[in-house]
C-alpha cells in the first residue's frame, strides 16, 4: 500500500521526465513523524551524486510539532538510499549534456519513506506553452463528452 505525502507538480510542468526510480530516504524520527502529518515541500528539490552516494537538496521537511531539543533542520540535506549499480547508471545519465535528477514526489510504501526521482530534461518556453494548450485541449473534450453523456 502507498501513501503519498507530497508531490513536485511543478516538475511535470518545467522538466519532462525521461525515466523515475525509487529510492529510499535516510530520515531522523521527528522527519518521519512531520512526513506522517504530511509537512513536505519538493519545491526545487533535486538530487546530486557525490563520492558514489546521492543526496537530496532543497526538500523541506517542517519541523515536528511536538518535537523537542531533536528537532530537525527543515532543509538539511538528506541521504538517499539506491544499489551502487542504480547509482553508477544514473552517474551515467546524469553526465550527458542537459539531464538531472529531481524529486518527484515523497510516499510511504510498507512503512518506509520512498522518494520518487525523475531523470529530467529542462522543457523550452515554447514546449511549456505546447504542454498548457494540450492539457486544455484534453479538458475541453472530457467536458464535451461528460455533456453527451
Amino acid at each position: 500500500m502507498e501513501t503519498i505525502v507530497t508531490t513536485n507538480r511543478k516538475a511535470y510542468y518545467d522538466y519532462s521526465i525521461e525515466e523515475t526510480f525509487e529510492a529510499g530516504i535516510s530520515l531522523l524520527g521527528t522527519e518521519v513523524k512531520s512526513l506522517r502529518d504530511g509537512k513536505a515541500n519538493l519545491k526545487d528539490s533535486y538530487a546530486i551524486i557525490k563520492n558514489s552516494e546521492v543526496f537530496l537538496l532543497n526538500c523541506q521537511i517542517s519541523p515536528y510539532s511536538h518535537g523537542n531539543i531533536q528537532n530537525h533542520d527543515p532543509l538539511r540535506t538528506r541521504k538517499l538510499l539506491l544499489h551502487k549499480k542504480e547509482i553508477s547508471r544514473l552517474w551515467g545519465k546524469i553526465s550527458q549534456k542537459g539531464l538531472t535528477l529531481v524529486a518527484l514526489k515523497i510516499y510511504f510504501r510498507n512503512g518506509r519513506a520512498k522518494v520518487e526521482l525523475g531523470l529530467a530534461k529542462g522543457k523550452k518556453q515554447y514546449e511549456k506553452r505546447d504542454s498548457i494548450k494540450e492539457k486544455e485541449a484534453k479538458r475541453e473534450i472530457e467536458r464535451h463528452m461528460k455533456k453527451r453523456h
